[in-house]
Parts: C-alpha cells; sequence; structure tokens
C-alpha cells in the first residue's frame, strides 16, 4: 500500500497572520516554533546572505526528513525578519551598517531540536556555511500586534512605517518588542514595485 502524505498548510491554518491589508489592522499572535538565526549590519552583504542560504537549506531539509519519517508533507512558510538598532529610535536607512536582525522560518510541531541538529548536520556535510552554525529551533510569541501590507521595494517602507507608527499611536497603544517583517515575495521572481511585504509590531495597551 501506497502511504499518502498529510498535507499542512500552516499559511492557512494561521488565517489572517499571513494577510494584511493597505490599513493598519490588529491581530493576536499565538506562539510559534521558528527556526532562527541571528546577524548584523547590512542586509546587502555577505552575512545576510549567507544566513538567508543557511535557513532555507535546513529548512528545506526538514521538510524532506519529515516526509521521509512519517509521510507528512507541508509548505515551508515564509522568511520572516526582527530587526533593531541598539540604542537608536530612529531608523538609518542610509547607513545600514548597525542594523541587529534575526531571520526566522515558521516550523510545524514534529521539528524538534534534535531533529533540526541532525538536519543542520547533513547540511554543513555538502554546503559548509558558517551561518548554519548560529542556527536554532526557539518558540517566539508576539501577542497582541498591528501589522500592515507594504507593496513596493524594502527601501521605500517609510511611508508605510509612518502609517503603522500613527495608527498605533492614534489607537493609544504603545509599541514593545522588535520590527516585524513577512517577506511573502520571492525579489528574484517579483519586479521591486510589486513586491508584499507584511510589516507587524507588537502593542500594549498604554496604562
Amino acid at each position: 500500500m501506497v502511504r499518502t502524505a498529510a498535507k499542512i498548510d500552516l499559511k492557512h491554518e494561521l488565517g489572517d497572520l499571513y494577510k494584511a491589508r493597505s490599513q493598519p489592522t490588529m491581530v493576536e499572535v499565538p506562539e510559534l516554533s521558528f527556526l532562527m538565526v541571528d546577524g548584523h549590519g547590512d542586509p546587502d552583504g555577505p552575512t545576510f546572505h549567507e544566513s538567508v542560504d543557511a535557513l532555507y537549506a535546513t529548512a528545506y531539509g526538514l521538510k524532506f526528513r519529515v516526509r521521509a519519517l512519517d509521510g507528512a508533507d507541508y509548505r515551508v512558510m515564509p522568511l520572516e525578519g526582527l530587526w533593531w538598532i541598539p540604542n537608536a529610535r530612529v531608523w538609518d536607512f542610509e547607513d545600514k551598517s548597525d542594523w541587529d536582525w534575526t531571520l526566522m522560518i515558521v516550523q510545524p510541531e514534529m521539528v524538534t531540536p534534535e531533529l533540526v541538529q541532525d538536519v543542520t548536520a547533513a547540511v554543513r556535510a555538502k554546503h559548509p556555511s558558517p551561518a548554519l552554525g548560529r542556527l536554532r529551533l526557539e518558540a517566539f510569541e508576539e501577542g497582541m500586534s498591528v501589522q500592515t501590507m507594504h507593496v513596493g521595494p524594502w527601501e521605500a517602507e517609510r511611508p508605510t512605517l509612518e502609517r503603522l507608527q500613527m495608527f498605533i499611536a492614534e489607537s493609544d497603544l504603545v509599541p514593545v518588542g522588535k520590527h516585524h517583517e513577512i517577506y511573502l515575495s520571492d525579489p528574484g521572481r517579483v519586479e521591486p514595485d510589486r513586491m508584499r511585504t507584511i510589516v507587524r509590531q507588537a502593542v500594549v495597551r498604554r496604562t
């Protein structure tokens, strides 16, 4: 008997967390499991690109390993990024050398730290990369958040960020945590002016 793989679509199951409108809206983000890698510096630099490659190679390795082990099949989720600048209150889009970031991809519940360690070792054997040593599986929960859709190149995000910040202030909310982006478009396949990015900010009620 041929075993039919169970289809898991986390993007569909998580609903509005991976959809957004041009106008900011409130969402409640539960604890999710992420494959993560930390880094520092310009996202156009080699460290960033090595980290993206290591993250995707491991994410797809995990997908194929899970399918081989128990027949479960799932879609690899979009790339996401947490961004911050230590001790800075205003984003500097001209000089990105001080940017800190965490790149991450949501994982289904059957992905364990042990499985990540095993798959990372297999990826390293074929494609050695210093970024593989920084990979980890970690739970992350944002809770109450505000998000909106940015359409266009990442360098043109400032009006979107200002719109998000204005909504937060007018709703008597206070931003907490790091700036969060979810990349729904592949920059290698989509023209810059058509790229879609969800911009999210965790918030709390003003006291």
